[in-house]
């Protein structure tokens, strides 16, 4: 952090020498003492040209510390080459920090924190229609006027069955009704992981998907390429940027460990809401309770938040 502290007129005595001080990342105490100035300058007064100023420095903390500035001057001692008088302050300016900082850690942990992973987008037509659809479906099995995701409290995982990231993106894509449910709009997931561990984002974060019934207000839906637990949790790229993927959401969100789950977990999720009592027992075989704790096991051994 920079603060410049400018040439300023004097009621009495002669002028204010500008000053520029460099501010590290650790606070501290200093002060700057115009060098024996009222020695050489006896007729003056030390007195009538010494003005004092505070100025404020907060760190990442909440608490900062003070760092106080005392400047004197003389008409006999010049200003320095470089000191232009009633210069301008500038305004704090932002800055990023450099590129060789160490990595954020997770508090107690020692593990750096999760970074975004690469995500290739690829929206569905989510445009003002399927919206509308959406706020029909939300009203009427959760009695939420709204197609928004707000602070997702679960992320569900899921696979396709489907042999590529293609084929899912053309189930996905069309807003018609789904085969199951026969309702409207048309099923999708936020994010469809391939293959060879490209991930794919279909849907805004903040939108909701039909992908489980009954946790569709407040979950994200993970998709993976694929026709079985065991063929997902067999593939190292995938199930990489799988974990990836969701270690960096459920820090984001603040969503723990446990509310994780496959879409066969759906019916035990604590947040699990639903309407229609003729969906109160729908769920799905994907990502079952044994496949799950091994992908949860997985999901604690990638690191903390």
């Amino acid at each position: 952090m920079s603060v410049t502290l400018t040439a300023l007129p004097l009621a009495v005595g002669g002028p204010l020498y500008a000053r520029e001080m460099h501010l590290g990342r650790r606070p501290g105490r200093v002060m700057l003492v115009a060098p024996l100035l009222c020695l050489l300058a006896a007729g003056t007064g030390c007195g009538k040209s010494v003005v004092v100023g505070t100025v404020g420095h907060a760190g990442s903390q909440s608490v900062g510390t003070n760092m106080t500035t005392v400047i004197a001057s003389a008409s006999s001692v010049p200003p320095p080459a470089h000191t232009t008088q009633r210069a301008a302050v500038p305004a704090a300016t932002p800055t990023a920090p450099s590129s060789g900082a160490p990595p954020r850690m997770a508090p107690g942990s020692g593990a750096p924190l999760p970074t975004r992973p690469a995500i290739v987008q690829s929206p569905i037509p989510f445009g003002a229609k399927r919206k509308a659809e959406m706020v029909n479906y939300a009203l009427r099995h959760y009695g939420l006027d709204t197609y928004r995701l707000i602070e997702p409290h679960v992320i569900v995982i899921h696979y396709t069955e489907t042999p590529d990231f293609q084929s899912t993106f053309n189930t996905f894509a069309p807003d018609v009704p789904d085969s199951e449910l026969h309702e409207l709009p048309n099923t999708c997931a936020h994010f469809v992981i391939d293959t060879d561990g490209t991930i794919h984002q279909l849907v805004p974060l903040g939108i909701m998907c039909r992908h489980t019934v009954g946790l569709n207000w407040t979950a994200i839906g993970v998709e993976h390429v694929g026709y079985s637990d065991a063929e997902v949790l067999d593939r190292p790229r995938q199930m990489n940027a799988s974990l990836h993927l969701v270690r960096w959401l459920r820090c984001r969100f603040h969503i723990p460990v446990a509310d994780v789950i496959g879409h066969n977990e759906s019916l035990s999720s604590p947040y699990h809401h639903e309407n229609v009592p003729a969906l109160r027992t729908q769920t799905h075989s994907d990502f079952n309770h044994a496949d799950m704790q091994v992908y949860r096991a997985r999901l604690r051994a990638s690191g903390h938040c």
